[in-house]
């Protein structure tokens, strides 16, 4: 199939390069000539474990072009994969600039005349009734009453970062939404080499999947979190307690995102759930829980920082194993460590970072952003493996779970990961 995807960020990159891997012909598009540049040089933008080698692969199979824009490039392909960035707006709901922006570019680019409509699929994280209300009409508007040259489908990714290369191929779940909620006989080809539960619905309610899924997840680190600072006031052994907790696969479902240890963060759920409180004000629901969600997990990243600085003397040396939001990844962007770095600094530690999968030349977008006005100074805070060979911490904080390859012999050691 030939397909276009816009937006080289984790999901359209991870796309693009696994789309090709399987006989696909990709056009991958990105606003930032740096990206593309980086691309067509064979480097990804990202730090994900097993995309430099298919991004290469693509390439030299000629299956993987980047560009700028579309222009004049649209017409022989058969789909369209919309992957770009829906952040959060001060008052929490998303920001559809760029899904807006998108739209209105493919409508224009089509051949109203067509015969074989373009599929275009959205995968980012778009509100109930975002396509009945705001992208149809903006198809609407351009293409008239020849809306036919266009099919229009929501399929959400459920692709983890770490992790997203083999998320795209085993997928825990397909979620497929129409306009009459039955197949898209293209969707099913894409499909067709995936072995996962597939979901049929109307657009509402794929839409609304991502927001289920991602509360949830953030649920489950917020309560995980409480039950353990509770257990370390009290004495409990919280490893303990989990170990007993999550050996229940029957009522507590999964052990995933159930152990007590670092804040949630990254790119998705603090934005989506901002998202859904957001439409919960407006229709007046009054969710309770999913409101205290981002309030637990500023409290608890008070609690970590109190807890890894506990009888630390000021100016004391201290190492954090970690920046991004979690390990195998250089996603900057809401990480808890960022603000447990940004407390560190503030009350006088003389810090130091050790990250291997970060490097502060490479990032890009909204990462960079995000790096460049919460840690101004991060180049100057990271030191090598052999820096950390070399000790003289007085407190080494463990925030990547990852530790078992440095020599930390006689430093301190508190991991976040388990508050025991």
């Amino acid at each position: 199939m030939r397909i276009a995807i816009f937006g080289m960020g984790y999901v359209g990159l991870t796309a693009a390069c696994c789309l090709a891997s399987q006989g696909h012909d990709v056009l991958g598009i990105d606003v930032s000539p740096a990206k593309i540049e980086q691309l067509r040089s064979g480097r990804s933008p990202i730090v994900e474990p097993g995309l430099d080698d298919l991004l290469a692969r693509a390439l030299a199979d000629g299956r993987l072009d980047v560009a700028v824009d579309h222009a004049g490039r649209l017409a022989d392909r058969e789909m369209a994969i919309v992957c770009v960035g829906t952040p959060s707006l001060p008052g929490g709901a998303h920001d559809m600039t760029y899904i807006g922006q998108v739209s209105r570019q493919i409508a224009e680019a089509l051949d109203r005349d067509r015969h074989d409509p373009l599929t275009v699929v959205y995968r980012s994280t778009i509100r109930p009734g975002t396509i009945d209300e705001f992208i149809e009409p903006i198809f609407r508007s351009v293409l008239g009453e020849r809306t036919g040259a266009v099919e229009l489908v929501y399929n959400p990714e459920f692709l983890r970062e770490s992790l997203a290369v083999r998320d795209f191929f085993a997928p825990p779940k397909i979620v497929i939404g129409t306009r009459d909620g039955g197949p898209s006989a293209k969707m099913t080809a894409l499909n067709a080499g995936l072995d996962a539960p597939t979901f049929h619905t109307g657009f509402r309610e794929a839409e609304f999947t991502k927001f289920a899924d991602n509360s949830f997840h953030a649920l489950k680190v917020a309560f995980a979190n409480e039950l353990g600072r509770v257990c370390q006031k009290l004495g409990v052994d919280a490893s303990k307690m989990h170990e007993i907790f999550v050996s229940d696969t029957k009522l507590n479902i999964s052990p995933y995102y159930l152990r007590p240890g670092g804040a949630f963060g990254g790119s998705c759920l603090p934005k989506d759930v901002r998202a859904l409180q957001h439409m919960s004000r407006e229709v007046n629901a009054e969710t309770w829980l999913i409101d205290s969600l981002l309030n637990s997990n500023e409290a608890h990243k008070k609690h970590l920082f109190e807890y890894c600085t506990h009888g630390l003397a000021f100016g004391a040396k201290v190492l954090m194993l970690g920046l991004a939001f979690k390990a195998d990844s250089d996603d900057l962007r809401e990480s808890p460590n960022v603000d447990l770095a940004r407390r560190l600094l503030g009350w006088g530690f003389n810090l130091s970072i050790y990250d291997p999968s970060l490097d502060p030349g490479t990032l890009l977008g909204r990462n960079l952003a995000y790096a460049s006005s919460h840690l101004p100074n991060l180049a100057g805070l990271l030191v090598t493996h052999e820096v950390v060979a070399a000790g003289g911490f007085d407190r080494v904080i463990d925030c990547s779970g990852r530790r078992g390859d440095l020599e930390l012999n006689g430093m301190a050691i508190v991991d976040i990961h388990r508050l025991t």
